[in-house]
């Protein structure tokens, strides 16, 4: 099927789900889903020429349903993590599903924005629209929220994204991307070198809820501001590879344009580099944290892509948005979304 034309891959709860493929001048190739406003396949040139995957997938909708640890989705209301699944707006406690380990929210609350149906409501060749409508008390959420994605593959191969959102009344939002990548052609991603454009990383408990600390990455293990090979020693295990799934504080000293948009401002939030040597992905945007995760806890029981089965460390996210827990600490990045005010967050993924 010719590049933009939306096909219907199954239905859930009697709703179509769709899917398109976008593609760019330099032959970049993108699979975008309408379950979960999913990147299901992401196919990049190499500087050899071959063409590479680069982020996990799955076959079929139904091992997205059953299996999928958010491979390519857009989480929401709330990606990442909310302490006890509570907060106070406007004077108000809003209790959330409480979806990770019966403790805390996440990613919105078991079936958030990343695992349910979207619309595509445009599409180009090498674009694609997803809108979503959440209703007022959705998950606990207050307000009703209407959100749009866009994707878009640029002339230069890179894939863009922006995350808009508007409220009828007071909310919160915090919405990511949340492709696995891998750039090798290994079972892992541990021989990849990775460069984060961060001094400082918020302090999390062992529940990886954040304790309202900011530390300095200087001396700790948390110390991305050079180049070096995601494994390293686990400071209290040295024969086993130190685990992260942490935000960090981006300081958003290096700025340029964004190949969709050259009038549009952005900042390098992180640099990844296959372990060849012959491929590279740099990740801009105009959030202010990153939360880096190395798919340490990866187990899908379902073969993915090409066959591959994909454990531990089998991709690593670099999920751009505003902090964990960010609704509970007052010296966080605001979360709160108020009518006639609109959301937006967008990212650039850069391949060279």
């Amino acid at each position: 099927m010719a590049p933009g034309i939306p096909r219907v891959i199954g239905e859930v709860d009697g709703i179509e789900i769709t899917e398109t493929d976008l593609e760019a001048s330099n032959g970049t190739r993108a699979t975008i889903m309408s379950w979960g406003a999913v990147v299901r396949d992401l196919v990049v040139r190499t500087a050899t020429g071959e063409m590479r995957r680069v982020v996990l997938g799955l076959n079929s909708l139904d091992d997205y349903i059953a299996h999928s640890p958010h491979f390519g989705a857009i989480p929401g209301r709330y990606a990442n993590r909310i302490a006890h699944g509570r907060f106070v707006l406007d004077g108000e406690i809003h209790q959330l599903p409480l979806n990770d380990g019966g403790k805390h929210s996440l990613h919105g609350g078991g079936q958030g924005f990343g695992k349910r149906p979207w619309t595509m409501t445009g599409y180009t060749a090498n674009s694609v629209d997803l809108t979503l409508l959440s209703p007022a008390g959705d998950h606990g959420y207050p307000g009703t929220m209407t959100t749009v994605v866009r994707y878009k593959l640029t002339d230069s191969g890179a894939l863009y994204l922006e995350m808009s959102a508007t409220t009828n009344a007071p909310t919160i939002v915090n919405l990511c991307q949340h492709s696995y990548f891998n750039l090798g052609a290994g079972p892992d991603v541990l021989g990849h070198s990775l460069q984060v454009d961060a001094d400082l990383y918020t302090v999390v408990d062992a529940e990886l809820i954040p304790n309202g600390e900011i530390r300095a990455v200087q001396g700790t293990p948390f110390d991305r501001r050079a180049f070096s090979t995601i494994r390293r020693p686990d400071p209290a295990n040295p024969e086993q590879p130190f685990r992260t799934d942490h935000n960090f504080v981006l300081h958003r000293r290096v700025t340029g344009p964004a190949h969709a948009d050259p009038n549009l401002t952005m900042h390098r939030a992180a640099s990844l580099i296959a372990p060849q040597g012959d491929l590279t992905l740099e990740v801009w945007t105009d959030a202010p944290g990153l939360q880096v995760y190395d798919g340490h806890k990866v187990n899908v029981p379902v073969p993915g892509l090409d066959g591959v089965i994909y454990g531990a460390f089998a991709g690593i996210c670099l999920e751009t948005q505003n902090f964990p827990d960010a609704p509970n600490h007052a010296h966080f990045p605001s979360a709160v979304l108020r009518p006639g005010v609109g959301y937006l967050h967008r990212v650039e993924y850069r391949f060279g």
